[in-house]
């Protein structure tokens, strides 16, 4: 399928300054990007939501129509979970192609609320959005510093697909939620199916589900707020289902075979947990979201068999997505061969994007203790290690050994020049220009 046959052309998807009701719904209607969508509302909903005057969200959209690319140009996209600007820098380098931004690495050490959080939704609703933020003004900081350079080779605004969680409340808070995502630059969002005030890590206990029907109306109102903003944004439903055991309410006919008739002293009920409930909810979601995801417990790939082909007989080609957990413990579940084969298995099986949620936790916290290990016993020679490894990466498109570089001085410096002859420029004479490679 060409970019053409799947909406690529960028003009029928920037309708935002369309004031016509008519044409948004033939967009709707007739762009192959939205096939299989449903939307609740209307046309006539979204222009009146969206107020006088039309802002464009130039990083939201460019990820968001990157993203739709890769997932059907690539056999899967893969990606891990940054914590940082710079983490997502040296991702990109390295030649990833998306970045994923996990909620629990936000939680427990890069969010607004400023203390180390479990993943729980304890920390304010706005820090996932605001790493978004600080992502990308890294990626852009990088890309100015190589067009100043003349390095034009790589495209650094990876877009990046970050953590809703729970929605942090009903219908109105996603859809706030997804506008401060669309603001911020993400190129997609993902949004569970747990109660926010008792949401849980996909990998602890107590998990509480929202009825099915409530979780369609999150993802509708994050899909409405991405139509009035005038993007179009992946849309990511995650499922819980698998492992979660209580339900907020039995008022939903969909919930009715899972149901034990039990209740919890908090006025829960319980449910089965399974394969079956998260089949049931993922086919429920397919309909409103652009890729479902199960929440696994272990890399069981004939779990994740039964799943997709569970999905795509009720929607043929559905994208599916999977979290290649450091939950897991991989060796445990599977040997050398399997592991290597997983992600390709996964990609037949239909799961188009595949991600390491905390990959930049776990990266940055193992290489941080075996420096601090090393400098405590052998002192300087531990840190010079590590130096000479940053110089064997070199041949490989690594360029943080020269920090000062790598964070914008020579751009700043070159900011400094285009006003006129300057004696104060950064890099010349500094240590760094004098004893590293230029």
């Amino acid at each position: 399928m060409t970019k053409l046959e799947r909406g690529g052309t960028k003009m029928n998807r920037r309708l935002h300054a369309v004031r016509d009701a008519k044409a948004i719904e033939r967009d709707w209607e007739t762009d192959p990007r939205w096939n299989g969508i449903t939307r609740d509302y209307t046309a006539e909903d979204v222009l009146r939501l969206r107020g006088s005057i039309d802002i464009r969200y130039t990083l939201s959209e460019m990820g968001a129509e990157r993203l739709w690319e890769l997932l059907h140009d690539e056999p899967y996209v893969a990606a891990l979970g940054a914590l940082t600007g710079n983490q997502a820098i040296q991702q990109v380098r390295a030649g990833l192609r998306a970045i994923y931004l996990s909620g629990w690495q936000v939680a427990a050490d890069a969010n607004l609320a400023g203390h180390m959080y479990p993943d729980q939704s304890l920390y304010p609703s706005n820090s996932v959005p605001q790493v978004v933020k600080r992502i990308n003004q890294a990626l852009q900081r990088a890309d100015q510093i190589d067009h100043c350079e003349g390095r034009n080779s790589t495209y650094w605004f990876a877009p990046i697909i970050a953590d809703a969680e729970a929605g942090f409340g009903g219908p109105l808070n996603a859809f706030e939620l997804m506008k401060a995502f669309i603001e911020a630059g993400a190129a997609g969002v993902h949004f569970e199916d747990q109660l926010s005030s008792e949401k849980k890590c996909g990998h602890l206990g107590g998990k509480v589900l929202v009825p099915t029907s409530h979780f369609l109306r999150i993802l509708a109102a994050a899909r409405l707020a991405a139509d009035v903003c005038g993007v179009p944004t992946v849309l990511v439903a995650r499922t819980d289902a698998l492992s979660a055991t209580l339900l907020t309410s039995d008022a939903d006919p969909a919930d009715e075979p899972f149901l034990t008739g039990e209740r919890t002293p908090e006025g829960f009920f319980r449910v089965r947990e399974g394969l079956d409930a998260a089949i049931a909810r993922g086919r429920a979601a397919a309909p409103y979201a652009d890729l479902v995801w199960f929440e696994t417990s272990t890399p069981d790939m004939g779990e994740a068999r039964e799943f997709a082909r569970a999905v795509h007989e009720e929607f043929p080609g559905k994208l599916l997505a999977y979290n290649c957990s450091p939950s897991f413990n991989w060796r445990k579940h599977l040997d050398d061969s399997a592991i290597a084969s997983f992600q390709e298995d996964l990609a037949e099986l239909g799961y188009r994007f595949q991600f390491v949620t905390l990959a930049g936790f776990h990266s940055l916290n193992a290489a941080m203790f075996e420096l601090a290990r090393g400098y405590a016993e052998e002192g300087m020679s531990a840190y010079v290690r590590l130096q000479e490894s940053e110089f064997a990466f070199e041949e490989d498109g690594y360029t943080a050994t020269r920090h000062q570089r790598e964070v914008g001085a020579g751009y700043f410096d070159a900011v400094v020049q285009a006003l006129g002859e300057s004696s104060t420029l950064a890099l010349e004479g500094s240590t760094e220009a004098a004893q590293f490679r230029t």
